[in-house]
């Protein structure tokens, strides 16, 4: 089984109340072979909601408490990051997720590439909150862009 992020399938749960819809995925999830998960709205947020970045790091060091995640009106949301996450592995864990697809640049869901908490739009290498509790559990995590070319 595999687990994707919700806006690849196409329901708008973004921040902005969009979706990132990846067509390949919509079809996993109308066949039954994927599960979509959202850990933002897993973590208590709800749609639209203030974008946020990872200040001071990434996901690991908001993992290891070295980094903050803050919205940009300079709210720290940490705590519900850190909740979705861990409500994302255990969904993982009950479905017997094999791979995971979520959200590139996302501060839950980037695989490899976040924003770097400026709120400028540069990403930089590093994983997300939801990413990096996935990775560290040995679960198989990717972006759309690498589900897309089949490169896992």
């Amino acid at each position: 089984m595999i687990l994707v992020s919700s806006c690849l399938a196409g329901l708008e749960v973004r921040y902005d109340g969009h979706h990132s819809l990846n067509t390949n995925v919509r079809t996993l999830v109308e066949e039954n072979n994927a599960v979509t998960i959202c850990p933002e709205l897993l973590g208590g947020f709800s749609t639209p909601r203030e974008p946020a970045e990872i200040v001071g790091g990434d996901g690991e060091d908001v993992l290891n408490g070295k980094a903050r995640v803050i919205e940009r009106s300079g709210k720290d949301v940490t705590q519900l990051y850190i909740k979705g996450a861990y409500t994302t592995l255990d969904k993982a864990i009950e479905i017997g997720a094999t791979i995971v697809v979520l959200k590139e640049n996302s501060p839950s869901c980037g695989s490899s590439m976040i924003y770097n908490g400026e709120f400028i739009g540069k990403r930089v290498l590093g994983n997300g909150v939801t990413s990096a509790l996935l990775k560290r559990n040995g679960l198989r995590v990717i972006s759309e862009k690498q589900f897309a070319e089949g490169s896992y």
